[in-house]
């Protein structure tokens, strides 16, 4: 008797086989370490010739964090409000590329390939390299003392919130390779007979974008939403990583910089939660209109 499967069982076949690597590689090279850091957590770690030496002291690092610990709560505070401010402006960019790179032009597999290169080329020690040189930084601003100039026209911090977006374009440019692919393949995905109908019964340019192209990559969106969070979270340049890093590498305080690693894991899923309970009424509706 051959076994067969309806269409959702299908989906959720082929979305395990393809996350089934990532799950037995999790298992194999991930979960041991992630346990003991748990464990850890609630230990104070001493080194000595026979390696690390635990003494259980509770949740005495979490109480630390935030009651002793002078830096961490700014810097996370900081940290929210950096992702805040970058993640709409990666997604808005990544979209307009996207659109422009998907029409019939020459070079557009030039210009993908130009957008893509700064994924492979500046991350990690290259990417912190360059911004302690202050190459994501566009001089312009400066150089003709732009907000002097403009201070007339726009209302002192109107102007300054704006010129920190502007300013932060080089860092969006770098961060939008992978959003522009994802969003790319979403793109392809849409029968041109939907806009050929809709330029049928009069829509314009505009109400096409909204009513069809839009809801379509809605589940591109979710995607690009917590990739581009979740690389925010942890960018060369984050306050709370390069602190941990300090704790950890620095002071050798291993106990409590896996209480501050879980403490930041914790606040990161919840905003994840957050924007997965966001967009879940909206996938399930199209899911059901399918």
């Amino acid at each position: 008797m051959r076994w067969k499967l309806n269409m959702r069982g299908r989906h959720i076949l082929e979305g395990y086989s393809f996350i089934g690597l990532w799950i037995v590689g999790f298992f194999l090279f991930m979960a041991v370490p992630l346990g003991r850091s748990l464990y850890y957590s609630f230990q104070e770690l001493k080194t000595s010739r026979d390696g690390l030496i635990a003494d259980y002291v509770g949740t005495l690092h979490y109480r630390a964090a935030f009651t002793v610990d002078v830096n961490f709560l700014p810097l996370l505070r900081d940290t929210m409000l950096a992702m805040l401010r970058h993640v709409p402006l990666v997604l808005v960019f990544a979209m307009i590329c996207a659109l422009l790179l998907n029409r019939h032009a020459v070079g557009r597999m030039l210009f993908r390939g130009i957008f893509f290169l700064p994924v492979i080329i500046a991350s990690g020690t290259i990417l912190k390299k360059l911004l302690e040189q202050g190459a994501a930084q566009l001089p312009i601003f400066m150089q003709y003392d732009l907000y002097s100039k403009l201070r007339i026209f726009i209302p002192g911090d109107l102007l300054m919130t704006l010129l920190s977006y502007s300013d932060s374009l080089t860092l969006v440019m770098w961060d939008s390779g992978v959003q522009i692919l994802i969003f790319l393949a979403g793109l392809q995905t849409i029968s041109p007979q939907l806009y050929e109908a809709a330029t049928c019964d009069g829509a314009t340019k505009w109400e096409s974008f909204w009513k069809i192209t839009f809801p379509m990559i809605l589940p591109m969106i979710f995607v690009n939403t917590l990739f581009t969070m979740v690389n925010s979270f942890t960018k060369a340049d984050n306050g709370v990583m390069n602190h941990l890093r300090t704790v950890v590498f620095s002071n050798n305080n291993y106990g409590y910089g896996s209480a501050l690693g879980w403490i930041y894991f914790i606040v990161i899923f919840m905003l994840l939660g957050a924007v997965f309970a966001l967009f879940r009424k909206h996938l399930a509706s199209m899911e059901g209109r399918r």
